[in-house]
């Protein structure tokens, strides 16, 4: 593999050589070597762990196993990153650490190094740039709600003077709050800890529906015991870009990130992984038949995955 731990030190080898500060001998020294001295890749190394920030119930992206292990869509692409993390790094015994998160301490615990990667289902935006960065681009997703098939909810304007269940700290309950505040709908907004509480609250009749991002509300009813108790609305009242996040200004962990994804394209490995969860069966027995999106298709292939 080349190094790109070594691409990052370069700059900085080199202007340290135009300056004047670095002896000549100094280039005999392994450009890795100089890199590993800082950053993620430092800690992962002294460590011997990659720290993989997971959720719980995020069908099929993160969430457990019948075994309580982490499974998913993102948690296949992290171990990917891991596998060439432990190439670039030239240590095998390096292992994934799975830490769990939620969404108001997924981007603190990325900010203060708890965990390095997190592979939720957390949306890839302006604002957060400011704190964290993003691998490319793995899911396109959006807000719908999920409602009681027996409510004969149609539309989110139905919702007037309801309940609404979303999880804190997300872009479906900024995009419920947009919603609720233009239309001047007089939602309740009941804030839950997770997926699994939210999903509850509508089943229980503690909410009319839950807003959450597309994908997952599909997986969750179709994972549910009574999947034909609910449906999902048509209407989408935001969309989602999902990324990987890890923390910002570092250089050669951004670099390779980044070339795993693009190894992943050229293979066509993130179309295997894609079919694994979206189209295939899932470790319940059940098939979601979620097909990739042309957005996320058209991101595949600026990636470098072969067009057919």
């Amino acid at each position: 593999m080349t190094s790109w731990i070594a691409k990052a030190a370069l700059p900085v080898l080199a202007a340290g050589f135009m300056a004047g500060g670095i002896a000549p001998a100094a280039l005999a020294q392994d450009a890795v070597g100089v890199a590993q001295l800082t950053g993620t890749l430092k800690k992962i190394k002294t460590t011997r762990t990659v720290a993989v920030g997971y959720r719980d119930a995020s069908v099929p992206f993160s969430y457990l196993s019948a075994t309580r292990q982490p499974i998913g869509y993102s948690i296949d692409i992290c171990q990917e990153i891991v596998e060439d993390i432990r190439g670039e790094l030239g240590d095998d015994t390096i292992q994934a650490k799975y830490v769990a998160v939620n969404t108001q301490t997924r981007i603190p615990m990325v900010i203060d190094g708890t965990i390095q990667l997190e592979d939720r289902t957390t949306t890839k935006n302006a604002e957060r740039h400011k704190q964290v960065a993003f691998s490319p681009i793995t899911f396109v997703s959006g807000t719908k709600l999920m409602v009681k098939r027996a409510s004969k909810l149609k539309s989110y304007r139905d919702l007037k003077g309801r309940t609404v269940a979303v999880t804190p700290a997300s872009t479906n309950e900024s995009a419920i709050k947009s919603v609720n505040a233009r239309e001047g709908l007089n939602i309740t907004i009941l804030v839950v800890p997770g997926n699994t509480q939210a999903f509850e609250a509508v089943d229980t009749g503690k909410a009319d529906a839950w807003a959450g991002d597309d994908a997952v509300l599909f997986a969750t009813v179709a994972e549910s015991k009574n999947p034909r108790d609910f449906s999902v609305l048509d209407e989408y009242l935001s969309y989602d870009p999902y990324g990987i996040m890890y923390r910002k200004n570092d250089p050669a962990f951004d670099a390779l990130v980044k070339h795993s994804f693009e190894r992943l394209a050229e293979t066509r490995e993130l179309a295997r992984i894609y079919e694994q969860w979206f189209l295939r069966k899932l470790p319940s027995g059940r098939t979601l038949g979620i097909s990739m999106s042309p957005q996320l298709e058209g991101i595949f292939e600026a990636l470098g995955q072969p067009t057919e």
